[in-house]
């Protein structure tokens, strides 16, 4: 039997992708001197000055932890809100249940733009600007719809029969959700999380305009930075480099959950 070799297509492809990652890490190792001298595979004189700027810095690196909070409360708020109203939507049986759910994908097509004044009136009038939760719960306007449209088919994949078991022993709806159904659908919880952790994230719009001192997140940090050090580029690659890193801590924590995820349910 002759050996399976990997095809070609797909590994061209992956390298394509890598080279800006592979380049932006570089760079990060690099000063701006070598980065404007000309280009360079692998840095000459590798340095971890970049690191440090940003490191000894509390603007620096409490932008990650406040990019890292909103994101986080949002994925917990928008999974808890979507688990109830994908059930209703795969049990209730009731007409428009598919013409709804395609309408909910509306909401994620919206461009952020679009609600950016809407927003920022709101939670100024409530007293939220500035806060966690007012980004979190803006960035769900977008989230919820599609974290609904996702658990929905891995609610539908699951018997009815489970559901009729569960009330005759007695249990609740709300009983159910949490000690029966929950579990059955980890994968597609793990799949829904990431998804809306990384658009809360990596979304800056909303983020940045919602935030005005205290939580500032790292997006906003080297936008406003930017037009003070346009030629450190060294240091916004570093900063780049590590905001990477927290899409990769999560696939790695829960890519178990993500290979059955992808392969189960409805994703998009």
């Amino acid at each position: 039997m002759t050996p399976r070799h990997p095809p070609l297509l797909p590994l061209l492809f992956a390298a394509f992708i890598a080279i800006p990652v592979y380049w932006l890490v570089t760079m990060s190792f690099k000063t701006n001197g070598e980065i404007f001298g000309g280009l360079t595979p692998f840095p000459a004189a590798p340095t971890l000055d970049n690191y440090r700027v940003i490191f000894s810095d509390p603007d620096w690196w409490m932008g990650y932890v406040h990019a890292a909070a909103y994101a986080g409360l949002n994925a917990v708020i928008a999974v808890s809100v979507a688990v109830p109203a994908a059930y209703a939507l795969s049990r209730g049986g009731f007409r428009g249940t598919r013409a709804l759910l395609f309408g909910l994908l509306a909401f994620r097509m919206m461009a952020p733009a679009i609600l950016l004044i809407p927003f920022v009136e709101i939670f100024t009038r409530a007293q939220l600007m500035d806060t966690y939760l007012a980004v979190a719960l803006a960035h769900c306007f977008f989230n919820v719809p599609l974290a609904i449209w996702i658990l929905e088919g891995f609610i539908s994949a699951v018997p009815r029969e489970l559901d009729e078991t569960a009330a005759l022993d007695g249990h609740s709806t709300g009983r159910f959700l949490i000690r029966i159904l929950v579990p059955q659908i980890a994968p597609g919880i793990a799949v829904t999380a990431f998804f809306c952790f990384l658009f809360s994230w990596v979304e800056f719009l909303l983020a940045n305009a919602l935030t005005v001192i205290d939580i500032k997140p790292i997006g906003a940090i080297m936008t406003r930075l930017g037009g003070v050090m346009t030629a450190d580029v060294a240091v916004f690659s570093a900063a780049s480099v590590i905001g990477l890193l927290p899409g990769l801590v999560l696939i790695l924590a829960v890519r178990k959950h993500l290979a059955r995820g992808f392969s189960l349910g409805r994703v998009t």
